[in-house]
């Protein structure tokens, strides 16, 4: 095969396609090449008017770019599999993702890591995995799994595997737990990405000698400036519930583009259906200014180059065949797409033949203690508590100190002052432990909410107002397996069956967009005003996120890093 393409490159022999009359978007110094595309097989041979091909297709002048790559993402915050993933990103230019499957993880361990790997095959996206470094993310919550550093080693060897994932035990690096530290070891010359809001100074430092290479946690410019300094490479955020792109644009300039790269993280199906994927934050970065270049180099060859995917990432000889074609760079909206040579959408739709669904399956996983009906009470053991005060648009929360609503001796939601109960129910193991809290900035009026996605143990997450709704969604999602249930007066008024870990659907990408939507519509109908009241709520238990956030084993102080009490007062 390297001599045919030898011989092709050189013009000896006809090549299997060549793109006519292209703008190839050059990716190493900013500029536009007016040529041909000589392709063989899945690889870019050559660039040229001399060569020839069994066949040919002319792009009348369209701009040719390598295909976008997302630097971080949650494949399953998209709550489909990965075959209906990628059919919704693909057609809107995306055509690898480097995936940490830390939240199916934490709900199935290996299992679910396997089952991840083998979703992946046969379809039209490079799926790279980063091997979750955290899970659980801390002792602080129960998970459905632990895996040790001795769990993953074996996955370092396989081809898809290119480094371990976001390092969110931070504090545990840093206090050097031996768990986590070995993790680090097995690495061996791999990525390790970082996962550290706020880490500065001396701990800063101490982080980043420890190995760890990039973060994607930069919320403010001077956050990222400064870990930039220190070596970091920073991966700009733009998912669903935490959206820091028009933050952080502001930073980037041509003498630390290089170090720059895009991401989505968690992004919910509805928001990649209207909004769009990788392709979304080139378009907004070029609107909001910056060079195309540059916002093209970010979403292409700084990630590349980041993994050491030397094959991907230009528009170049030796380079994989992952192409996109589009006419404007303004508005940046994908005509054409091709993986491995191989043209697999047009138009903003996939034309590829789909792969059979996999045969890959996974235990059911929501296993919660009977509930009496008493189990939701709070002793009112004080005058003034702990409340988690929602950001909007963020995953950090305020650790408030407010009055504690109540009454006959037992703290009460307060729709009237935005004081509402939240609970998270362990369902891993039927413990029967449920931590308990009050959230400000939800916004509900009536009724309960409940979710299996919680990040990153993923226990049941309800808000609500009365006792009779939240056990009536607690009892729905336990007899559904997994998903998502809004309640109101006794009566499910709507609700999203995940089967896959609690996390996923078997059904389309815009099946599950169109419910997603009737949920947060749902709840918005219920008094929440947040944009994506889901999603907030789905972080509200991450103890590694500051300040306060909700576990099963109770308020954690992330700042310190340690339960605390729900009431200040005696």
């Amino acid at each position: 095969m390297l001599e045919k393409r030898i011989q092709a490159a050189r013009g000896h022999i006809p090549c299997d396609l060549v793109l006519r009359n292209a703008r190839v978007v050059d990716v190493f110094s900013s500029g536009l090449i007016e040529t041909d595309v000589a392709i063989l097989q899945d690889m870019i041979i050559g660039l040229g008017r001399e060569y020839r091909g069994e066949n040919e297709i002319d792009l009348k002048g369209l701009y040719l770019a390598p295909g976008l790559m997302d630097a971080h993402v949650h494949i399953e915050s998209s709550m489909v599999e990965v075959p209906q993933f990628a059919r919704a990103v693909v057609p809107l230019g995306t055509t690898s993702v480097i995936t940490d499957p830390h939240e199916i993880a934490n709900v199935l361990g290996y299992e679910g890591i396997r089952y991840m790997m083998e979703s992946s095959k046969h379809n039209p996206l490079n799926v790279f995995f980063m091997l979750p470094s955290c899970v659980p993310t801390s002792q602080l919550e129960t998970a459905g799994s632990e895996l040790r550093a001795a769990d993953l080693f074996p996955f370092l060897s396989e081809r898809w595997v290119v480094g371990l994932a976001e390092m969110m035990n931070y504090p545990g690096l840093l206090t050097g737990n031996s768990a986590v530290l070995d993790k680090i070891k097995i690495v061996k010359g791999k990525r390790i990405d970082g996962h550290a809001p706020g880490l500065s100074g001396q701990d800063l430092n101490a982080y980043i000698a420890a190995g760890v290479q990039s973060d994607h946690e930069c919320t403010t410019a001077a956050e990222a400036q400064e870990k930039l300094r220190h070596g970091l490479y920073i991966m700009i955020r733009e998912g669903s519930g935490t959206k820091n792109l028009l933050a952080l644009l502001p930073l980037v300039n041509q003498k630390n583009e290089r170090r720059c790269l895009f991401c989505t993280d968690d992004r919910h199906p509805h928001d990649i259906l209207t909004e769009g994927h990788i392709d979304s934050m080139v378009r907004r970065s070029i609107q909001a200014g910056l060079d195309p270049f540059i916002a093209i180099r970010m979403a292409t060859l700084n990630t590349a180059e980041y993994f050491g995917l030397h094959q991907l990432g230009a528009v170049a000889p030796g380079r994989r065949a992952d192409l996109i074609a589009f006419a404007d760079w303004h508005d940046f909206s994908v005509d054409q797409v091709f993986k491995n040579g191989e043209k697999v959408a047009e138009a903003g739709k996939a034309i590829y033949t789909p792969p059979q669904r996999s045969t890959a399956a996974v235990r059911g996983s929501v296993n919660i203690r009977w509930l009496e009906g008493d189990e939701f009470r709070i002793p009112a053991n004080g005058r003034q508590c702990r409340v988690i005060g929602v950001v909007p648009d963020q995953i950090v929360t305020e650790s408030l100190c407010l009055d504690c609503p109540q009454r006959d001796g037992f703290v009460v939601s307060d729709p009237q002052r935005d004081l509402l109960r939240i609970f998270v129910i362990e369902r891993h193991q039927a413990s029967g432990r449920i931590g308990k809290g009050l959230i400000s900035g939800f916004g509900l009026k009536r009724g309960a909410v409940a979710t299996t996605i919680a990040h990153d143990s993923h226990n049941i997450i309800c808000v609500g107002i009365d006792d009779a709704d939240i056990i009536k969604a607690l009892k729905t999602i336990n007899k559904m397996g997994g998903g998502i249930v809004v309640v109101n007066n006794g009566a499910v008024i709507e609700s999203l069956e995940l089967p896959i870990a609690g996390l996923m659907s078997d059904r389309p990408l815009q099946q599950v967009s169109e419910k997603v939507k009737s949920l947060n519509q749902a709840i918005r109908d219920l008094g929440a005003r947040l944009d994506d009241p889901l999603m907030t709520l789905s972080f509200m238990a991450l103890p590694v996120i500051p300040q306060l956030k909700l576990t099963d084993r109770g308020l954690i102080d992330v700042q310190r890093f340690q339960p605390v009490d729900l009431f200040i007062e005696k």
